[in-house]
This record gives C-alpha cells, structure tokens and sequence, in this order.
C-alpha cells in the first residue's frame, strides 16, 4: 500500500460489506495494515455474520445490526485487546464478514455408474444427479475449519468436496434402501430426505447446514433402457400373436413407404404373407363374438363341461334341417331328405336352414355339411 492509501483509512471509519455477487461466503473487509479506528462504526447486514480476528484469534461474532468499536460496547475485544484503560488508539484487527444467506440450485452426481443389486435385474449400474441447497449456520466454525485466512472465498471452492459428500452417502442409501431400479422414480422424495438426514450432521461439522437436498433423475445405462422399452412394448401388445399382427402391421407400413422399390416389395410380400397365415390360424381356431365361438358353417362350438375343452362339430349326416319355404319353417330333413327337396326344386343354395346349434338361420350353400349336395354333376358322355 502507498502512502495515499495509508492516509485514506485513516480517514475511513465505516465498516460494512455489501455484496454484489451471488456466490460470495467470506468477505475480509480490507484496511491497511488492518488498523481499525477506536469508535468506527459497523453495519452487519441481514443475511451476514461479522467475526474479528486479531493476531489469530477470534475475538468476536456479531449478529445483524448496528455497532460501535469502543470498549464499553465490546467487553470481548476489551479483555482480548488489553483496552482495560480504554485506550482510544487504532487497533490492529481483521473483520470477515459471513453470508448467512442460502446457497442454493448446487449440483451433484455421479462421476460414475453406480453398482446396485436389484431384485428383479441382478446387477444394475445407475446414474443419479439433482440439486441441494446450503448455508452457513456457525460462522466461526466455518472459518476455522473450511476458510482459513483467504479473504475471498467463493462456495465453488468447497461444493466438489460437498457433492463428492453427497454422492458417497448416496450410494450407501440406494443400496441400504433395497428399492427397485423400476420402483426409484416414485421415491426420489424419499430418498432425498433419507440422505439430508444421514449427511446432515457431516455438513455440521463444517459449520453448514443442507437446506434441501432433491433427486432429479436416476438412470440405467442405454443398453438397459433398449431392452427396457423392448419389454414394455411386448407388455404393452397383450401376447405374441397380438405383437406379431403389431411387427406386421409396422412391415407394411415401411414398405408403403417406398413401394417401388425391390426392398419394399420384398418386404410387403412377407409381411402379407405373414398376415395371411396368422388370419388362416385364427379362422382354424374359430372366431368368437360375444364370448361365443362358432365353427366356420355357422354353428356354435361346443365345449365338454368336465373339461371345458371345445368338442369338434358333430359328423356329416347326422344333423336334421329346418328349411324356411315362403317365410315358413318345413323339416327338419335328413340329408336324404333335403336331397329330394333340392331335386323337385323345393330349395336351391340359397335356401335358409338351420339345425341345433346353430346361431341364425344359414344359406345352405354355406354350410359346410351340405356343400356336397350342391356340386355339379358332371355332363353326359356323348358318343360319335
């Protein structure tokens, strides 16, 4: 320092520190050769702590307000300054102001994946990362411990050590926990508040206090969520044949989209043919409505009601038919019987019939029993 800035604190008798940054922790209010006027005044904003240190040693904390340096005000600096006889000279002293503010938005994460054993996967690496906020609650304690002499000490120079902190008490948490990987999402609460409590006597002995501590996202690893997204969309199409229409159904669409291509014919050739053969296994099975199956002539399935196994449809020419004639029913007929109604054109293919088991009334000529019946004979062999 020079010689004007000698002259200037003498001058100087205010003591106060307004901050212009949001990331300031300790301010050391600067005086040359820390000489402090006997009598100055100091402010001690809300939001800050003002602890004097002389040769050292703490000799002071105060709390928001108004003060004047003189010995009947300050009985600690008195005892600790030899001002028993009020001496009224300039003291040697170093003033550090504290912000007693809340640090907040702070982050944390993992450096690396986590390992985790998980009830349902085995093993599971997961990433974690969120926020946490902090403040100063013992301003001596956090001088003596975290900042020393530096007369400029930002919360960057000690947030590494705290998110490193956080991470190491996170991992044991997780593991202790027991929570599914699935499961973690719908107790990021809880598990915020787990870890506060177990790490927030370790911030103590820094003379902080964790504010908040909140987890945002607990990941897996790509890989994991493929095989993740694989499995829900299985889960998310009911069964393998509902899945198999859904892949087909995606086939066609991707070979609609470039239809004169070769690949895309290829394509829209197997996905039809693929289409095909599960539609023919669905009409061999038999469809259903209404919680009913019927076989393909029309007639309902039956089932076995020991068993509840569907029996197959009863043999040809066993079945007696009603015939609807002029809007009336006629029959039933046997087979034979419907024959002779068909030869002297009583009934044609396009008859109604129905027989037990049957849902509604039928075209004969869908019917499978009856389909022999409506074949055509072949012409008469003519002779030259």
């Amino acid at each position: 320092m020079g010689l004007f800035d000698k002259l200037f604190g003498e001058f100087v008798d205010i003591i106060e520190w307004t901050d212009d940054t949001s990331d300031t922790m300790v301010y050391r209010f600067e005086r040359y050769g820390n000489e402090i006027k006997y009598g100055a005044k100091l402010t001690v904003r809300e939001g800050q702590a003002a602890v004097f240190v002389n040769e050292g040693e703490v000799a002071d904390v105060l709390s928001p307000g108004m003060y004047e340096l003189e010995t009947r005000n300050l009985p600690v600096l008195s005892t600790i300054l030899n001002w028993d006889h009020g001496f009224s000279s300039p003291f040697k002293a170093e003033v550090y102001f504290v912000n007693t503010k809340r640090f907040v938005d702070l982050k944390w994460g993992t450096k690396n994946p986590l390992m985790l054993r998980d009830a349902e996967f085995g093993a599971a690496r997961v990433r974690a990362f969120g926020t946490y906020g902090v403040k100063v609650t013992d301003p001596l304690v956090f001088i003596r411990e975290i900042v020393g002499t530096d007369g400029n000490f930002q919360v960057d120079e000690i947030s590494d050590q705290l998110r490193n902190l956080i991470t190491s008490r996170f991992s044991s948490a997780v593991g202790a926990a027991g929570i599914p990987v699935l499961d973690m999402a719908a107790n990021y609460e809880q598990l915020g508040d787990v870890i506060g409590k177990r790490i927030g006597p370790e911030f103590g002995e820094y003379g902080l206090e964790l504010t908040k501590l909140l987890v945002e996202n607990i990941s897996v690893p790509p890989s994991v969520e493929e095989a993740l997204d694989k499995r829900t969309s299985a889960g998310m199409v009911g069964n393998l044949d509902k899945y198999m229409q859904y892949q087909t159904g995606v086939a066609l669409e991707a070979g609609a989209s470039n239809p004169g291509g070769a690949a895309g014919a290829g394509i829209g050739m197997g996905a039809g043919l693929a289409m095909g053969h599960q539609m023919a296994n669905s009409m061999g099975q038999g469809g259903s409505a209404g919680g009913q199956q019927w076989h393909n002539d029309g007639r309902r399935v039956q089932t076995d009601p020991a068993s509840g196994k569907s029996l197959p449809p009863p043999l040809p020419g066993g079945n007696r038919y009603h015939v609807a004639v002029d809007g009336e029913a006629s029959g039933p007929y046997s087979i034979e019987g419907l024959q002779q109604q068909l030869g002297n054109g009583s009934m044609s293919s396009t008859s109604l019939v129905w027989t037990n088991g049957m849902a509604d009334w039928v075209e004969a000529g869908k019917v499978s029993e009856l389909s022999e019946l409506f074949r055509t004979p072949p012409p008469p062999i003519k002779r030259g």
